[in-house]
């Protein structure tokens, strides 16, 4: 549990960098030689490898990939009419969100006779990585499957490990099929990533994955998208976090329950909560205390509480300076005047305010998404968004008199660089014009 409540002003720079640091990421010479072995086998072996290894991992003997066309069909009946309703209506808040985010053709004559566009085009191929530890997340599916939809990209690719029937849950199936996701394959763990970036006999590769997994699966991703040519992942993944920021108008139960939602991630997540009230970080602290005693997961909740943060800060203006220097993930404002705070706040992954957002909103039905940066990442990787799942490049066209108008500058830098091929292609053509226009 938090034990202390500590006092920021009290803090030396070495101390108070020391409390924003964050758990450890398991970043070993196993782990990296671990994946490398298993990366080495799916290359070498194809899908024989890839059988093996979720026979050693995931202790189960496929003879297919592929998901039967009966589970396929049979996913959607298998579900209570309030699961699907539920699936159906998450997929419609998040669609509506994202569909605002497509990007129009940008064209703009620079001068007479140059015209430059940039043009949008989506990801021709993609792969979804969807964990299944302790819990099916349909949720994911939709915040990675909907933009793969709307940006039109032509392959879509889920991955999902298998449950001990090699089978893949219903809820999953059902937000994939939402999302017209027609290819979906039973593996999980780092030779899923293996699969989808170098190919197998079932999986033809993709040119960037998508998705959250543990730290093999972050590991192989990494160590992938520095050996295959071409291939990309979406960001750097580390533990769930959260920072709110409340002050003392706020509802300690509220704020305590938020702090829970994500402790309850896993043990290495961390929750921080900054407040110029000391009374509020107390009744957050008996709050945590009365609350994570009801979690189904309270035994990885209260390993996550032992190394989260309860904060003491001078003001509010204060708090948003340490918040901006951390970068959380998630970033919930509990203040009475939220609006004007959040133009002070700048570094995170996505912000929740007001009393009545609470971070499960994002995780699930308000339209965001909820694939995010963490470990600091905040500060210079955006949030998920349409425009991963597509490419942006430029063209050009430039007329004669536009090649003239712009003829001088472009020779001037050329010769200032000693790059003389660069200026005689433009010299030759002036040249051209010139004789011809003499004729």
């Amino acid at each position: 549990m938090i034990k202390e409540i500590i006092n920021w002003q009290a803090l030396d720079s070495q101390a108070r960098q020391s409390v924003l640091s964050r758990p450890a990421i398991a970043e070993n010479g196993l782990l990296s030689q671990q994946v490398t072995n298993i990366l080495n086998k799916v290359k070498n072996d194809g899908d024989k490898g890839v059988f093996e290894l979720t026979e050693k991992f995931d202790g189960i003997k496929l003879s297919s990939l592929i998901l039967s066309p009966e589970v396929l069909n049979n996913a959607k009946s298998a579900l209570s009419a309030e699961r699907y309703a539920a699936i159906e209506t998450a997929y419609g808040q998040i669609k509506r969100f994202h569909q605002a985010q497509i990007a129009q053709d940008i064209t703009v004559e620079t001068t007479p006779g140059v015209t430059c566009t940039l043009k949008t085009e989506a990801i021709e191929s993609v792969g979804l990585y969807i964990p299944a530890g302790s819990a099916p997340l349909p949720s994911t599916v939709l915040m990675l499957g909907v933009p793969s939809q709307l940006a039109g990209c032509k392959r879509t690719v889920l991955v999902c490990p298998p449950d001990k029937q090699g089978n893949i849950a219903n809820e999953i199936i059902v937000a994939a099929q939402l999302c017209e996701i027609d290819e979906i394959y039973t593996v999980g763990g780092a030779q899923a990533c293996a699969a989808l970036a170098f190919g197998t006999e079932s999986i033809k590769p993709v040119n960037k994955i998508f998705g959250p997994g543990n730290k093999y699966v972050t590991e192989a991703k990494k160590q992938l998208s520095q050996l295959v040519t071409g291939f990309a992942i979406d960001m750097p993944a580390g533990p769930s976090e959260v920072l709110v920021i409340g002050d003392k108008n706020a509802n300690p139960s509220f704020i305590a329950a938020d702090l829970l939602s994500q402790a309850e991630h896993g043990p290495d997540s961390q929750v921080i909560l900054l407040s110029d009230s000391r009374t509020l970080l107390e009744g957050v602290q008996q709050e945590l205390n009365k609350q994570v005693v009801l979690l189904s997961r309270k035994d990885i909740a209260e390993q996550a509480l032992k190394q989260s943060r309860l904060i003491l800060c001078e003001d509010l203006e204060q708090a948003a300076e340490v918040s901006n220097e951390y970068g959380p993930e998630h970033l919930i404002i509990q203040t009475r005047n939220a609006q004007e705070l959040l133009t002070k706040l700048r570094n995170a992954g996505s912000i929740f305010v007001g009393a009545y957002t609470p971070e499960s909103a994002g995780d699930y039905a308000s339209g965001t998404n909820h694939v995010l940066p963490t470990y600091g990442y905040s500060k210079v990787i955006s949030s998920l968004s349409l425009a991963d799942f597509s490419r942006r490049y430029t063209v050009q066209e430039i007329t004669p008199q536009g090649l003239a108008s712009i003829a001088t500058c472009i020779t001037e830098l050329t010769d200032a660089e000693g790059l003389d091929a660069h200026k005689r292609a433009v010299t030759i053509r002036l040249d051209e014009l010139s004789n011809g226009s003499k004729s």
